[in-house]
């Protein structure tokens, strides 16, 4: 579920999702009716979580849905979710900082969305993930320009994550974004420090859950 309410990013996001659970686990993308346009602020992620709630009860309702992905990486609704429906559900901010700590190597993470810097680290804390946390490295620009110029966003991004690795000392450094889930893709081929992209990552969490 896409609290963004653009339709091609919601498209471009199932479509990762679909080539990284495989033809096993259909997908069907879902863009919240109503809510902020991009989750920017802590305000717009506030605002995003009753959103997404009423999206996956209605995407369950149904009874056909096994199990539900919020494709926003502040994770809005998770925990509502799960208390609500009894599926397993996963959140790319969650899934994405589990795995890249689970080696216990330093991880850091490159976004676009300054006035969330406090939220993202806040969330690494719930997590227990701080003594591995080598902080955010963050884009030069708006969020709202970048996203209309991918080759723009990716070069950006491409250095926050250099910073990450150079400056910071990460070995691992998670890409904070579903909306990034492209450039994500195309960094893990580009730079040298491994990559974890956020929309594979928690359909790996999903399918582990599906398999439990």
């Amino acid at each position: 579920m896409n609290p963004n309410t653009s339709a091609a990013t919601t498209a471009m996001m199932t479509a990762i999702a679909r080539r990284a659970l495989g033809p096993a686990h259909p997908v069907r993308g879902v863009t919240v009716a109503r809510g902020p346009r991009m989750l920017t602020d802590p305000a717009a992620l506030r605002a995003a979580a009753p959103e997404v709630l009423a999206a996956g009860a209605a995407a369950t309702a149904g009874g056909d849905c096994a199990a539900l992905l919020v494709a926003a990486f502040g994770d809005p609704g998770l925990a509502a979710l799960r208390e609500a429906t009894g599926l397993p559900v996963a959140g790319l901010g969650e899934a994405a900082l589990l795995e890249a700590a689970a080696d216990g190597a330093p991880f850091g993470i490159a976004t676009t969305t300054p006035l969330l810097a406090d939220a993202i680290t806040a969330r690494v804390a719930e997590l227990g993930l701080s003594d591995r946390y080598t902080g955010l490295r963050l884009t030069v620009g708006a969020p709202e320009r970048l996203s209309a110029d991918p080759a723009v966003l990716l070069d950006r991004l491409e250095r926050a994550v250099r910073a990450c690795a150079e400056r910071d000392g990460a070995r691992t450094v998670v890409i904070g974004g579903g909306p990034l889930g492209e450039a994500a893709e195309e960094l893990g081929a580009r730079c040298a420090v491994r990559i974890v992209a956020p929309i594979p990552a928690a359909c790996r969490s999903l399918a582990r859950l599906l398999t439990e």
